[in-house]
């Protein structure tokens, strides 16, 4: 597995921290995880990713399965907080927003308790 997740079902938060280049399989396993409790729920309150660096994929085959999963799952996520000092936080922050349904913030690394509170909250 190249990430290590956590469903929190108390707060409704899906936390993710990429390791490695990511491969379809992460992505497969990913929603296996997290589409029963958005089934059960109606959907999550936050995504929490939390990456040093975006580390890329395995192949083709893996990148489009990642833009597939945030095809099938951005709508059913209210908040995403990225923490991280790579450049691409504070992109990723402007140029998602106009791509997914979720309010996105970005996070400077070691700030994942506030990523964290401010993901929970309503």
């Amino acid at each position: 597995m190249m990430i290590d997740y956590t469903v929190d079902e108390t707060n409704s938060v899906l936390y993710v921290r990429p390791t490695s280049p990511l491969r379809r399989d992460d992505f497969e396993a990913l929603s296996q995880a997290v589409d029963p409790f958005i089934e059960r729920t109606g959907g999550l309150n936050g995504l929490l990713l939390e990456v040093a660096h975006f580390p890329g994929w395995t192949n083709v085959a893996a990148a489009i399965r990642h833009f597939q999963f945030v095809r099938d799952h951005h709508r059913k996520i209210k908040k995403a907080a990225i923490v991280t000092d790579s450049p691409l936080g504070e992109a990723a922050e402007h140029i998602a927003s106009h791509f997914v349904a979720a309010t996105i913030k970005h996070f400077p690394a070691g700030h994942l308790d506030e990523a964290k509170t401010w993901v929970s909250s309503n």
